[in-house]
């Protein structure tokens, strides 16, 4: 099909058909795929060939009708884990070329505001404000469960052939690790880490602690599968929860002291607590999940053993940039937490999978 003078317009292109592919949704649990219109990129903006996007925990809210600040039913288009191929440059964009392999930050803050200004943009004072220049594909603007999508230039980065598109849907949930790490100091090299949840946050996050030099990484979960991938990222110890006093564990392979960090990736209400009693006197808990609700946890441990409690949110502080030169250098494996591909056609099943958690899933993609 011809290209659409709108994007004929913006600047470079490749061959650009006038619709595409997306899923659209409609109502709570009710997501289509339809055609629509393939969205011309503005000034600064990018059009990306969607190769595949990925699935989380944070998708099924946004399904289930349960996430702030998205865009209307009917117009919305899910998906914030994608990578793909430039297809088109929008004004004063001249970072990239037609045919570039990129991946995304999920978040492009307004850039003008005092949280933006220190790259905590994931934290925009203006989230959700289109009008002032805030960006977050998949959530608060269409995204990338489609075959084009429209992205920010300053929050878009370019790939080597090294790295693959399976690899790269996981860079977006490198950088919450490598935000996470840098809030909470930066500094692991020499120490005991925990690490709570062997999901992919869980996962990527144990990689990075090995290559910044972790003395020891202990990451505790529940599912024994989920268990021997973190043994084979580098995980020198796991602990399983539901056979094991998690607390004491760690104070075993940690000579008495506990960790210096715990990392909290998991969302188990239970978890936070776990950690303030294996954590060191004087030690870091870091927050980086989502809970389904209120979690209960006792303060008065914190403070007695002087713990400094940490939180951050997603991807800021250009640490994607950071998770991309590390994928480069092959120090990131992400293509093997991808357990399950589906066509976009398939988009109710795949989520059907992650839901029910059918076959053991890791990461979820669909393939437009």
């Amino acid at each position: 099909m011809a290209k659409t003078n709108d994007i004929a317009a913006a600047g470079a292109a490749a061959d650009v058909p006038e619709t595409m592919r997306g899923a659209v949704l409609y109502g709570p649990d009710d997501i289509r795929v339809v055609e629509r219109p393939v969205p011309a990129p503005g000034p600064g903006e990018v059009l990306v060939r969607v190769a595949m996007c990925g699935t989380c925990g944070t998708d099924l809210k946004i399904l289930g009708g349960h996430f702030p600040q998205t865009p209307p039913f009917g117009e919305y288009i899910p998906g914030h884990e994608w990578t793909g191929t430039v297809a088109a440059l929008g004004e004063n964009v001249d970072e990239f070329q037609v045919g570039d392999k990129v991946c995304i930050e999920a978040h492009a803050g307004c850039g003008s505001c005092d949280n933006c200004l220190v790259g905590r943009y994931t934290a925009c004072l203006n989230y959700a404000n289109p009008s002032k220049g805030h960006r977050a594909t998949g959530m608060t603007m269409n995204g990338g469960f489609a075959e084009y999508a429209v992205h920010n230039a300053k929050a878009l980065y370019r790939m080597p052939d090294s790295v693959s598109f399976e690899d790269a849907v996981l860079i977006t949930t490198a950088g919450t690790g490598l935000y996470g790490l840098d809030v909470a100091g930066g500094y692991v090299a020499g120490q005991s880490v925990v690490v709570f949840g062997p999901g992919p946050v869980g996962l990527m996050t144990v990689q990075l602690c090995k290559q910044m030099a972790a003395r020891q990484v202990i990451l505790v979960g529940t599912r024994p599968s989920r268990l021997e991938v973190g043994k084979r990222l580098g995980a020198d110890h796991v602990i399983n929860a539901r056979e094991t006093d998690v607390a004491e564990e760690v104070l075993r392979l940690t000579e008495g002291e506990g960790a210096d960090l715990s990392i909290e990736a998991s969302g188990g209400t239970d978890c936070p607590q776990q950690a303030i009693e294996g954590t060191k006197r004087g030690g870091k808990i870091l927050l980086v999940a989502f809970y389904p609700g209120q979690v209960t946890l006792d303060l008065s441990a914190a403070i007695r053993k002087d713990i400094t409690m940490y939180t951050s949110r997603g991807e800021g502080g250009n640490n994607v940039k950071r998770a991309v030169a590390m994928a480069s250098e092959g120090k990131l494996r992400g293509a093997e937490l991808v357990t399950h591909r589906f066509p976009l056609e398939d988009i109710t099943e795949a989520f059907r999978v992650v839901r029910e958690r059918d076959g053991d899933p890791m990461k979820v993609v669909l393939i437009p």
